[in-house]
């Protein structure tokens, strides 16, 4: 089987994505699994730029750096690189499949539809909340993420 190949879609790839492939990362490794992440976002306000400093931060409670991320902006070649593209809600999904290439292999959909009881939610944009809504978009990042490892675990 193909190694899987995920790719985090929010706006501006400094939230809530980077969060979401920390979280994958994470639990991938943590279950022995091979994959590929990377993060975007649809807009291009923060290419080249590191992730918020409250991702930063919340990330590092978690024991995860991603200080050396860094962002950028979908293009029409990640539907070819990678197996399944996450967007984070229902706009950046709608952003997401106005650029899908007809024929492209990526699965698309919302990160939140792997977690039971919680499909076609949106995970909160934080940016400009406080850090507590950065905790929780971390549960709901960190969810998803496992659920996605358990359902690519089982394939494998």
């Amino acid at each position: 089987m193909e190694k899987p190949a995920i790719l985090f879609v929010c706006l501006g790839n400094i939230c809530r994505s980077p969060l979401a492939e920390a979280a994958f990362r994470d639990a991938a490794e943590k279950a022995g699994l091979e994959a590929e992440a990377d993060s975007a976002g649809t807009a291009d306000y923060h290419v080249g730029s590191s992730p918020d400093p409250r991702s930063i931060e919340e990330a590092a409670k978690h024991g995860i750096d991603i200080s050396g991320y860094a962002g950028r902006q979908l293009s029409v070649e990640d539907f070819e690189r990678f197996t399944h593209i996450f967007a984070m809600d229902h706009q950046n999904l709608r952003n997401i499949e106005a650029l899908r290439p007809e024929g492209s292999r990526a699965h698309v959909s919302l990160f939140m539809d792997l977690v039971p009881g919680r499909e076609g939610a949106a995970i909160a944009d934080p940016y400009y909340d406080g850090e507590e809504q950065f905790e929780a978009t971390w549960e709901d990042v960190d969810a998803a993420a496992r659920a996605l490892v358990e359902r690519l675990a089982e394939r494998g």
